[in-house]
């Protein structure tokens, strides 16, 4: 079924510029968005924009099964891990087939989406993460919530409230 809120677009162009501080500031505008009208801007749903997020943080604790190479973990990423998890994130990123784990399913229901992030967001307030990041390495607990926001500000400013 298709919901009638629901625009997609392929520009990039009007991307929403947000920032959370806490969780708590992430899933309020989730929740909000999917009870209102929205477009998005980019290639993916709004569904499948909540349900990469929820994968991702589900993977934080149970393990990604994948590993960016031993280059990009040991050369790279010590020198951009404090951007990552401080700056906005960069659009554009494809993911590696390696990490197909991550990509949401193309008829992802927006109900269906938001019970999974809700239930990723619990566990990740109330377990802590183990799992080493595929090209960070090793986060403390702070550092995953600092890239879990820094992450969903990325994919969430291509939702674009409809306040018409």
């Amino acid at each position: 079924m298709i919901n009638p809120c629901v625009m997609t677009a392929v520009s990039t162009t009007a991307r929403r510029e947000i920032h959370y501080d806490n969780l708590d500031q992430f899933q309020a505008d989730a929740e909000r968005l999917a009870r209102g009208r929205f477009r998005t801007v980019g290639q993916w749903s709004y569904p499948q924009i909540l349900d990469h997020l929820a994968r991702s943080m589900t993977a934080s604790l149970d393990g990604f099964g994948f590993k960016a190479p031993w280059w990009a973990r040991t050369l790279i990423a010590p020198m951009v891990k404090n951007s990552f998890l401080t700056k906005a994130m960069r659009a554009g990123f494809k993911l590696p087939q390696s990490a197909r784990s991550l990509v949401p399913a193309a008829d992802t229901a927006l109900p269906a989406a938001l019970e999974n992030l809700r239930k990723a967001m619990t566990r990740c307030t109330h377990e802590t993460p183990q799992a080493e990041h595929p090209f960070l390495g090793k986060l403390a607990s702070q550092e995953w919530n600092s890239l879990y926001l820094r992450h969903a500000e990325l994919h969430m400013s291509f939702v674009i409230p409809d306040e018409s």
